[in-house]
């Protein structure tokens, strides 16, 4: 039969070896299952919660052409951690008639197997869901503490060591004139006319 391997990871805390390890495990399956790769499609640093990857929708386009009679997955999560897509999609590509395979989960099409795999794409979804409300509360605890959240510090401030705030004493003063203007009333035209003529 011949096969498509799809993997993917979804941040850089999740390194590229992840998908090697990945591509590895799959390929060890085909082998003892006899199955011939066509190709393998790859998306790095790509969220599961969506379909909006562009290996995975090559690895879609390809199936309409049938290239495939089955997509490999080291496992559900990396396919969807989204119910509807994950639904969705398995649909569209047996029209195709092409499947899916896991290399860790062996599920089949008996009614048992329909349910574990519905109990695993919902345990996906839950897993992506939980994870984010958790790095909500996080981000809203540092914040508490004014400690720093990631991304490109406020104008007039760098983190220090410990994530807490510490004036840029090179940007401060085009803070504190912004802050003088607006005080005095002026609007951001009048602001951004005086920023540009100091050189800001």
């Amino acid at each position: 039969m011949k096969v498509a391997i799809y993997a993917r990871y979804s941040s850089n805390n999740q390194r590229e070896e992840s998908i090697t390890a990945q591509l590895r495990a799959a390929k060890a399956y085909c082998y003892n299952k006899g199955y011939s790769i066509i190709n393998e499609y790859c998306d790095e640093t790509f969220s599961g919660t969506n379909d909006h990857r562009p290996a995975f929708q090559k690895t879609y386009k390809d199936a309409k052409s049938c290239m495939f009679s089955a997509v490999i997955f080291h496992k559900i999560d990396r396919n969807a951690r989204n119910e509807y897509d994950y639904y969705y999609n398995k649909a569209q590509l047996q029209k195709y008639g092409v499947h899916y395979e896991y290399v860790t989960q062996n599920i089949d099409s008996s009614p048992e197997g329909q349910m574990m795999e519905t109990v695993m794409v919902g345990m996906a979804a839950y897993y992506s869901r939980n994870l984010a409300k958790e790095a909500l509360k996080g981000q809203r605890e540092n914040a508490y503490k004014a400690r720093h959240n990631g991304g490109t510090p406020p104008l007039g401030y760098d983190v220090g060591p410990d994530l807490k705030y510490i004036v840029n004493e090179k940007e401060a003063p085009i803070v504190r004139l912004i802050f003088k203007l607006r005080a005095a009333g002026f609007g951001y035209n009048h602001i951004l006319t005086e920023l540009n003529q100091n050189g800001y």
